[in-house]
């Protein structure tokens, strides 16, 4: 196997900006913004906009869109779509 293909697999955290919450993996990712950890290391921090804390599918969390009336509306729209003139 070649030398140097692959990118390093370091330890990182990643910050979600919705909920506040952090957590420790490894990634390829790489920042320049560094946090120091509870364990009293620094890593690198990536600030993502959506994770598995803050998605509603899995905190439970969804939002119940308004459905009502969709089906008149749509028949209202195009009851004369396609018919006899």
């Amino acid at each position: 196997m070649k030398a140097n293909t692959h990118p390093e697999y370091a330890p990182v955290v990643f910050n979600d900006l919705a909920s506040g919450e952090k957590f420790l993996t490894r990634s390829t990712a790489t920042s320049n913004k560094t946090i120091e950890w509870e364990d009293g290391n620094t890593y690198p921090v990536i600030d993502v906009e959506i994770s598995a804390a803050s998605h509603p599918f899995y905190t439970g969390k969804q939002r119940i869109m308004d459905s009502a009336g969709r089906v008149e509306r749509f028949n209202a729209r195009f009851k004369n779509f396609g018919g006899k003139k």
